[in-house]
């Protein structure tokens, strides 16, 4: 099923790579990057063979150290993003144009595989998680996140308001996000074990609304749903940010000035291709212990064995 436009969403990506105040408007994306290497960095391992996946400025991979990652393939649809991007000091890199919807590498061939805030714009998730599974080697890791449901909510409801207000409908002017059970059921389908999913939630303010909108676009990150309407009129924008101000602005007394929040749900996830030096649950019957204890739990440990 096609739900975004990869095409548009591509020509948005290369158009922002291409500005010269990008950087400005990349927090979000340095910041995630930062956190997801640091999950890296909690696995007490080295990786001879890693891959990011979307890596626009090699938001993840300019924090890799050596002694965590030996050598990393940075794929991305923007050539230009490619060429700015950064990696850390003495980690051997390969920069390859690939799009995170149709990727392909060896089978058993990756040890680790990340990915941050890229994978919300691809139409077939479950084959990209399938794809994911076939490269890795046996205990390979898939540390990702993405934009979660929650995501940008306050815009949504102001231009819903707006628009319905002066049309008598609603149209889908923020792409639509997966969701954190989603994720769970997808990890579990495609069989990845020792699964973790985790939702963080950041909160930006900014002077307005078009403040939001212009970091939104500058970002590469505008709406790319193929439903998505063509234009958005400029009384219906007027109308959205005076709403956003009205329900969610707020005054700063000590800075005199106003500012309106934008939320930023992420969705973080790690999971591991079989291995059998993994750990798996215990037998069935094995337990020496009822649940049906638990309120005498102090007693019954005295005379457990083991």
């Amino acid at each position: 099923m096609k739900i975004f436009d990869r095409n548009a969403k591509i020509l948005q990506r290369e158009r922002a790579a291409q500005k010269e105040d990008y950087h400005l408007a990349e927090y979000i994306k340095e910041e995630i990057g930062w956190r997801t290497a640091d999950r890296v960095f909690d696995i007490k391992r080295t990786f001879k063979n890693a891959v990011e996946l979307g890596a626009g400025r090699g938001y993840v991979s300019r924090h890799f150290l050596p002694d965590s990652v030996e050598k990393v393939t940075l794929c991305d649809t923007s050539q230009t993003h490619l060429d700015k991007a950064i990696i850390g000091d003495g980690v051997k890199y390969v920069k390859v144009v690939m799009d995170e919807e149709n990727f392909e590498f060896p089978e058993d061939s990756v040890d680790l595989l990340v990915s941050s805030l890229a994978l919300h714009w691809v139409n077939d998730l479950p084959g990209c998680f399938d794809r994911v599974m076939r490269c890795l080697k046996p205990d390979g890791v898939f540390l990702a996140s993405v934009f979660g449901g929650g995501t940008l909510v306050e815009l949504r409801q102001a231009l819903q308001l707006a628009e319905a207000e002066r049309r008598g409908g609603v149209a889908a002017h923020v792409s639509p996000f997966t969701h954190v059970q989603d994720i769970g059921g997808l990890l579990t389908a495609a069989g990845f074990t020792l699964q973790t999913v985790d939702v963080d939630a950041l909160k930006v303010w900014f002077p307005s609304a078009w403040h939001v909108m212009r970091d939104v676009r500058a970002l590469g990150e505008g709406n790319a749903a193929l439903s998505r309407p063509p234009h958005l009129s400029r009384d219906l924008q007027f109308a959205a940010a005076a709403l956003y101000d009205h329900m969610y602005g707020k005054d700063f007394p000590e800075r005199d000035s106003r500012g309106v929040p934008a939320t930023f749900q992420i969705i973080n996830w790690v999971g591991w291709k079989p291995h059998p030096s993994q750990p798996a649950p215990r037998p069935r019957g094995s337990g020496e212990v009822s649940l049906k204890d638990l309120h005498r739990l102090e007693e019954v440990a005295g005379h457990i064995n083991k």
